[in-house]
């Protein structure tokens, strides 16, 4: 019945196949569903699945973003598992895990998350070899290791999404203070994504001035907890949102997006996003995150910035934390 809408054109020229952009979101919970949301709005894959263990539920979630597909660019969406991607999935986004309770800090989740990850990267491994992995479970830095450590997959096709939220946060804070465009803003927090994360003030810069005109250890008492103050909010943002809503979602969306337009499109964009570190600020073997210049290879190269003594000591011991954690796992 449906085919005799159509009339074909004999002189019509068969279309020049072209490769689709093809990804899977392990975990379709709140920040699955915000990932998917972000990424279907501006178009980032022309295939999208979605998996997840409850499976009556993200059947439901496909049904409901499919009702919507007339208003945004077409994207074939479909609730399955990575063995429906096939080799061909550029890029693998895993959510899944157990959610941050109020009260709760990232690392408190780990072994819980591991357990998850194991029954989970297996398949990943088999059936999506040749895909960049974007691991967004908390504790990320942690869970990226994991990834790459469980998968052997190289180190640049295992990202984390890292400190680009927190980074996002602190351009918005700096911004508001400012009152100026946070996109006017330079400025990174690097290291874990977590307690330990560090601000890197003496590279923060507006239009190439720098926000501070000397060392941190020159700036007054009041100059100083009033940056810290900022700082705090920033690391802090994650509680207050769980406190008040129970979980965080529309940023990370937002967030994981603009990861994936980044590799997609080749952007060659500088992220902080968390990955295996080698050698650098005395750092080894362990992911975290620096700014990091990303695109259709994953992550390819750093930024090596010039850290203040104390930044680059927080650094350290943020490296640190990371690998006590770390070194608990049974891998």
């Amino acid at each position: 019945m449906f085919e005799q809408i159509f009339i074909s054109n004999p002189d019509a020229e068969k279309p020049t196949p072209i490769r689709p952009r093809k990804g899977v979101i392990i975990g379709a919970g709140q920040v699955g569903m915000a990932c998917a949301y972000s990424m279907l709005i501006q178009n980032c894959f022309d295939e999208l699945i979605l998996q997840d263990i409850a499976k009556e539920r993200v059947e439901g979630e496909v049904m409901d973003l499919m009702h919507g597909m007339p208003f945004i660019s077409p994207t074939f969406l479909k609730a399955g598992t990575v063995a429906d991607a096939g080799q061909d999935a550029d890029i693998v986004i895993i959510t899944a895990g157990a959610a941050q309770k109020p009260g709760q800090s990232r690392l408190d989740l780990v072994e819980r998350n591991v357990a998850i990850f194991k029954k989970i990267l297996d398949d990943v491994a088999r059936y999506c070899p040749n895909a960049i992995l974007l691991i967004v479970t908390n504790p990320v830095d942690i869970m990226t290791c994991v990834t790459q450590k469980l998968t052997g997959f190289p180190s640049s096709r295992v990202i984390g999404s890292g400190t680009v939220l927190d980074t996002a946060r602190f351009r918005s804070l700096l911004a508001a203070k400012l009152d100026i465009d946070p996109r006017s803003i330079h400025a990174y927090i690097i290291g874990e994504h977590g307690d330990s994360e560090v601000p890197v003030w003496s590279t923060v810069n507006v239009a190439g001035m720098k926000l501070l005109p000397s060392d941190w250890e020159s700036l007054s008492i009041d100059e100083q907890k009033e940056l810290c103050a900022i700082f705090d909010r920033v690391k802090n943002a994650a509680y207050e949102i769980i406190q008040r809503k129970g979980y965080t979602s529309y940023a990370i969306g937002l967030a994981v997006t603009d990861i994936v337009k980044a590799i997609l499109r080749s952007q060659e964009r500088i992220l902080t996003v968390s990955t295996l570190v080698r050698g650098l600020y005395g750092i080894d073997d362990i992911c975290l995150s620096l700014p990091t210049v990303v695109n259709e290879k994953g992550a390819i190269k750093r930024v090596k910035l010039a850290l203040s003594k104390t930044e680059e000591t927080q650094l350290q011991n943020s490296a640190k934390v990371l690998h006590e954690v770390l070194a608990k796992l049974d891998l």
